[in-house]
This record gives structure tokens, sequence and C-alpha cells, in this order.
């Protein structure tokens, strides 16, 4: 599954930001029958449904050609939310200070799930403050890592 999300980045990237957007993310998630293509992008002035469909029909023409996903899939357009994803190691570094729920996966010194604030990565780990102590989490066994939106 990381091998085809990173060969979708590699494709994906060039075409968004040659738009005008920042490539958050892709995802890629096998499913029955169909699996899900979601890549998030975003911009300083936010991102709208029409921008939304505009890097879909661009990003789907390249797909198309290079056909990196086998068989059939659902390609989605989104920004990343309130509740970003953090998905690239350099985005654990810009978002230090912010509070973040982190999944692992499996468990991780009994642990499946940390909420605390990012502190930055440091020689492969994700340093994670929760209410004082320090986790540094391996970067490679987070699962899924979201902002928590701070209302």
């Amino acid at each position: 599954m990381v091998q085809v999300s990173e060969a979708l980045t590699e494709l994906v990237e060039p075409v968004v930001v040659g738009m005008g957007y920042e490539l958050v993310g892709v995802e890629y998630r096998p499913g029955r029958g169909q699996d899900l293509v979601r890549v998030y992008i975003d911009s300083e002035a936010g991102v709208t449904v029409d921008d939304c469909a505009r890097v879909s029909h661009q990003v789907s023409g390249v797909l198309d050609v290079e056909d990196p996903v086998p068989g059939s899939y659902r390609l989605e357009i989104s920004s990343p939310g309130l509740d970003r994803p953090i998905i690239r190691a350099a985005d654990f570094e810009r978002f230090a200070g912010a509070v973040a729920r982190v999944r692992l996966n499996g468990l991780w010194e009994g642990r499946r799930k940390i909420v605390g604030v990012l502190r930055g990565l440091r020689d492969g780990e994700v340093l994670i403050d929760e209410d004082g102590t320090i986790h540094a989490v391996p970067l490679e066994r987070i699962e899924k890592c979201n902002l928590v939106p701070d209302y």
C-alpha cells in the first residue's frame, strides 16, 4: 500500500503544484471491488468545490494515462479540513506546537493512540508531548495523524 501511495504522490504532485495548490498528501485504500485514491490539496486562499473539480479533472487524466492503480478505483479530491491529516515527514516539523491525534499501526509501548502536542521530528521519530511526557514514536509506526481543531 505504501508503494502505491508513493507512486501516486510522484505522479500527482507536479500536476497539483503546477496548478498553484499545495499537495497535502495522497491516501490509497484498497477496497472490495473498488479502491479509493484520495488527494488532499490546500492553498492560502482555501479550497473550494470548484478547485477540487479542476484538480480532479487534471489528476484523473494523468492517472488514466499512467495507470498506477491495479483495477478500478474512485478518485476524491479534498481540502485537508480543520482536522488536517499529517502525512509527510516534514509536516511533523511544520506543525510542531499543534495538538494532534495519532493512531499507531499495532501496539507501541502498550498503546494504539496518542493525543498530544507535536514537538517535531528527530532521527526518524515523531516527538509527541502528552501532558508533559514526551513520546518518541518511530515514523513508520504512525498509521494516521490528524490535527485536533482548536475551536
